[in-house]
């Protein structure tokens, strides 16, 4: 066989079409007859509805109906994990809203403008209630409930059987309270849904096309919540522009759009307007971190005592959560802790749900980790990077159990951070760093250094895939995996043309469409490569197999004298005459009435633990507080590298959102819970011109958990670069007495943290924590029921 494309830089197939605006988004499909939908949304953090009056609205031009909750008596909401079952979210709000932008009643026009502009139309009433918005607030005792009955805020929550006393072997103590500020997904396509109800003489009962990143899990949720076998319903993705995490599942708005057209036997569609989708889209983070670490006065660890409090926001969001589950899985990080005592608190608050954004409680087990890990560097006054190598966990001690249960598989966790050091020229920097601070200059520099470990493919599923070949010689993949971006028709392709022998031109590719893929976990936890990959070569081996036994067969040989060979036939060995393309055996299998094709379901050996190590280097003006990114050197190990351009891109993205939430991004709320951050105009998302110089590159420590060796890289730099990010800021001015900054790290955030230093009042980093923590139950002592949310 000629050598092989896997490890190659290969262009991506199918950016051609998206480039030239040849792409189909839910949006522009051309559906015959499709009604339009608009939602009319509380303006109300919390308050009770005392009546919906929608006779204006259904008289007005265009409109074809007007919907509340009673008139469709939907199901509740299914959310993709079930924080806790007793808050119950009606997809049309019944009796009480429960964050501004809960949806009321919904119309159906023959227009999106009609529908619109009705919506102003509808005249509900509300009698305004006490909301509760900040998550710490929440958890107190006198504060007001979301849901009465449950009798406090906290959705779930749990603690260790051990607390402070893990801390009792230390010289020092620091701590910190950490705040992971709540930030949007915003992707470039916001939700969007276009559903077509079936007649007596269709094939299904409903045909919806989705922006959806898992097609077969909201096949499957539709199918019960409406009570429809799965084989009467149809589920396709087209493009997608862009998910990170926030396209998961049946979300209340397309359960009403099923609704609507199954009501009305009428196709509908739904487009989110980007203010909905700052409204509305699940958030993500929102954590605050209680943390104390201690050290012997030489820099070893001997514990860590964490408390974390997670914002479900309104409806017990699955992203609170995340401080359960996978905050808590990875809190130990890659350092040798002997002792960990955890809490966490999965607050309700009047706000917008959450849900997972790039890294779902991974990057703010980092962030939490590396920057109490920085604080204890200051404290003793050593370097960053002594401290982290004195605790690194070593190579040798692989495959690894952490104190809290979480199994790596494989690591060398120095092996990054020195190349990221050399990239850098680490040292230089901190020569250049005193220099700025001797000469008395303004704009100072600050180097930040991070070091993470994550988990990508859990969750404990497998994935579907199968290779078919045509009488033309041509592959089809068909996988259960669903992108919206990140190369799999690329990958998967060189997956199958190194296997079988065949140019990629003649591979092609098959994916989000349930009427042709049987099953499928769709794309999350960084799973696809690892996972879905392993399945396509899986397939395209038993293909092999399969060929063999045919070719033997036409060929008159012993299987075992069957091979593949190097112009890519089926050929018997030492006689290069008896040999058969591709094409020939597909038209063999389809004389004897058999399709020359394979499928399997992959089911890998457990999660893999990408890591890495990141260097930041900005510049902060100390007169203004402006912070400006210099670099970003990023050395990522996601275990075998198959394609380095599609690694690099994913690098570049996961840094680049990384970047942002240290530096920009922030979703607030007033007081009374209305969203201040509704637009693009005041929530901050960079352009490329505020993205620094992206240096990345990779190590590669293979993982023996799947065929390929590949651990997951969509979300491994945004785990590294966010608190790599705010240790450089923290670091450019800790001379001057700022000790810790929370982000995002705002001109306003850290002058004010300068000017408090120069005036002889540091603000102090650590704060009590509630006293909710103390009255949580015991974590049981078996699995912990939350560790498959890393996986999302």
């Amino acid at each position: 066989m000629p050598g092989s494309l896997l490890g190659t830089e290969v262009r991506r197939v199918e950016d051609p079409e998206l480039l030239r605006g040849k792409g189909s988004y839910v949006d522009n499909l051309a559906i015959d007859g499709v009604l339009h939908l608009a939602y009319v949304r509380s303006p109300f953090a919390h308050a009770e509805i005392t009546g919906i009056d929608v006779s204006e609205a259904a008289k007005a031009d265009g409109v074809v109906a007007v919907y509340t909750a009673a008139d469709l008596e939907l199901p509740p909401v299914r959310q993709f994990m079930e924080v806790n079952r007793d808050c119950v979210r009606p997809p049309l709000a019944t009796d009480r809203v429960r964050f501004v932008g809960d949806p009321v009643a919904v119309v159906v026009a023959e227009t999106a403008v009609a529908a619109a502009d009705a919506t102003e139309l509808v005249d509900v009433d509300y009698e305004a209630l006490d909301a509760v918005i900040d998550l710490e607030q929440a958890v107190a005792p006198d504060a007001p409930l979301q849901f009465p009955g449950l009798g406090s805020n906290i959705a779930a929550g749990e603690r260790d059987a051990v607390g402070a006393e893990v801390l009792a072997d230390a010289d020092v103590v620091v701590r910190a309270r950490i705040e992971n500020q709540r930030i949007a997904v915003v992707p470039m396509e916001g939700n969007a849904i276009a559903v077509v109800p079936g007649g007596a003489d269709d094939d299904y009962d409903l045909t919806i096309h989705v922006s959806t990143q898992a097609p077969h899990v909201l096949w499957a949720v539709a199918a019960k919540a409406f009570d429809l076998p799965k084989e009467r319903i149809r589920v396709l993705a087209p493009h997608v522009g862009g998910a990170f995490g926030g396209k998961f599942g049946l979300v209340a708005e397309y359960e009403i759009a099923v609704g609507a057209a199954r009501k009305l036997g009428k196709p509908v569609k739904w487009i989110e307007t980007r203010s909905e989708n700052l409204q509305a889209m699940p958030q993500s983070r929102a954590q605050v971190q209680y943390v104390e670490l201690g050290l012997t006065s030489e820099g070893d660890i001997t514990g860590l005592h964490c408390r974390v409090i997670g914002d479900c926001g309104a409806y017990a969001g699955f992203g609170g959560v995340f401080a359960l589950g996978p905050t808590r899985n990875m809190a130990q990080g890659v350092y040798r802790i002997p002792k960990i005592s955890y809490a966490g608190i999965a607050a309700l608050t009047n706000t917008t749900p959450t849900g997972a954004f790039r890294g779902a409680g991974r990057p703010e087990a980092a962030a939490m980790l590396e920057r109490i890990i920085d604080l204890g560097a200051a404290e003793l006054g050593m370097d960053p990077v002594d401290i982290r190598r004195r605790n690194f966990l070593t190579p040798d001690e692989f495959p690894y159990a952490t104190v809290v249960g979480t199994k790596y598989d494989t690591g060398d966790y120095d092996l990054p951070l020195r190349e990221a050091l050399r990239i850098a020229d680490y040292d230089e920097l901190r020569a250049e760093q005193a220099r700025r601070i001797e000469a008395g200059e303004t704009v100072l520099l600050g180097i930040g250094i991070s070091a993470y470990v994550e988990i990508t493919g859990g969750g404990g599923g497998g994935e579907y895939a199968s290779v078919e070949m045509s009488q033309d010689g041509r592959a089809t993949i068909k996988v259960g995996t669903s992108g919206h971006g990140q190369g799999h028709p690329t990958s998967f392709a060189m997956l199958v043309s190194d296997a079988l022998g065949i140019p990629m031109e003649s591979v092609d590719f098959v994916q989000s469409d349930t009427a042709l893929i049987p099953r499928g976990g769709g794309t999350g936890g960084s799973r696809s490569l690892q996972i879905g990959g392993s399945a396509v070569r899986e397939a395209s081996e038993l293909l092999i197999g399969k060929a063999k036994e045919l070719a033997a067969s036409v060929l008159e040989a012993a299987v075992e004298d069957v091979e593949l060979t190097e112009d890519g036939r089926i050929g018997v060995v030492g006689v290069p005459s008896a040999s058969l393309s591709w094409a020939e055996l597909a038209r063999e299998a389809e004389d004897n009435g058999d399709q020359l094709g394979a499928n399997t379901d992959f089911v890998p050996g457990g999660a893999t633990f990408p890591f890495g190590a990141h260097v930041s280097v900005v510049e902060v003006d100390a007169e203004t507080g402006f912070v400006k990114p210099l670099r970003h050197i990023a050395v990522d190990d996601c275990g075998r590298v198959l394609n380095p351009l599609i690694v690099r891109g994913q690098q570049h993205g996961g840094a680049a959102q990384g970047i942002s939430q240290a530096l920009w991004e922030q979703v607030t709320y007033d007081e009374d819970g209305n969203p201040v951050t509704g637009t693009l105009a005041d929530y901050l998302v960079p352009s490329a011109m505020e993205i620094p110089p992206l240096d990345v590159s990779n190590t590669e420590t293979e993982t023996p958990l799947n065929p390929l060796g590949a651990k997951g890289i969509g979300e491994s730099a945004t785990v590294g670069s966010t608190p790599a990010v705010q240790n450089a800021v923290v670091d450019a001015v800790k001379h001057l007495g700022v000790r810790h900054l929370d982000m995002p790290l705002t001109p306003q955030r850290v002058w004010r943290a300068i000017r408090d230093a120069k005036a002889g009042s540091p603000s102090d980093p650590w704060q009590e924590p509630p006293a909710a923590f103390d009255t949580l139950p015991l974590r049981s002592q078996g699995p912990n029921p939350h560790a498959d949310e890393a996986a999302v």
